[in-house]
C-alpha cells in the first residue's frame, strides 16, 4: 500500500507517546506533502536531538555541560523547585512566577510500574553543597506524586532547609505539564511548608 520508507516513518511516529496508527499516517502523509526545504529544516531539528544531553547539575534538558537555567547567575540559587521531569520546568518557566533554579528527578516513586532510578542522592547531595534554604516539592498532584513528595520530604528533613509544597490549585490527579499558567502561578505562590 505505502512505499517502505513511508512505512517505516509510520511506525517510528507510532511508536511516540500518544500517537496510534491513524495519527502517525496523518503526520507522515503531512511531511511528504511539505516542500523539501520545510522537510529538511525538520530533518535537520529532529538530528540536533542528538546533541543534547542532561544538565551535570539539575537534570534538565541541555546543550553544554549545564542547562541555560543553571547557567544564569541572576537566578535565585538558594531555591530548588523539584520537578519529576524537564517538561514541569517548561510550565512553570512559562508562568514567570519562579526564579530559583530546579531538580529534575527523572519521574516518580511507583509501587505499580518498573522502578525508575530517581535524582534523590544527587537533590540531597545540592542541598548540603550548595547550601540551600528552600526547597519547593513541585510533583504532580497524584498518588505517585504525593507519595514521592513524602519521600522527599523524609528524606531532607534533617537538612537545615525549608521544605514546601506547591499549593493545591492544582487539581488532583492533574499533570503540572498541561496545567495552565494562573493556576501553577497560584500554586507557586500559595506553596505550603511540609511539615
Amino acid at each position: 500500500m505505502f512505499p517502505k520508507a513511508f512505512k517505516k516513518l509510520i511506525e517510528n511516529f507510532s511508536a511516540l507517546p500518544s500517537v496510534g496508527p491513524k495519527m502517525a499516517e496523518r503526520l507522515v502523509l503531512h511531511l511528504f506533502k511539505q516542500d523539501k526545504e520545510k522537510l529538511q529544516d525538520f530533518s535537520e531539528n529532529l538530528l540536533s536531538i542528538q546533541k543534547l544531553g542532561f544538565c551535570r547539575r539539575c537534570f534538565n534538558i541541555a546543550e553544554s555541560d549545564l542547562c541555560e537555567i543553571c547557567q544564569d547567575a541572576k537566578r535565585n540559587q538558594k531555591i530548588i523547585c523539584v520537578v519529576e521531569e524537564p517538561l514541569d520546568i517548561i510550565s512553570i518557566e512559562k508562568t514567570q512566577a519562579f526564579t530559583g533554579l530546579y531538580h529534575v528527578l527523572g519521574g516518580v516513586i511507583s509501587l505499580s510500574r518498573e522502578v525508575v532510578p530517581l535524582k534523590i542522592n544527587e537533590l540531597v547531595q545540592r542541598i548540603m553543597e550548595e547550601e540551600i534554604e528552600e526547597v519547593i516539592i513541585a510533583t504532580n498532584p497524584t498518588t505517585e506524586g504525593d507519595t514521592t513528595a513524602l519521600y522527599l520530604k523524609n528524606q531532607i528533613k534533617t537538612l537545615p532547609v525549608k521544605i514546601t509544597r506547591l499549593g493545591r490549585g492544582l487539581s488532583t490527579g492533574g499533570d503540572i505539564e498541561y496545567a495552565d499558567e494562573i493556576t501553577l502561578s497560584s500554586a507557586l505562590f500559595n506553596r505550603k511548608e511540609i511539615k
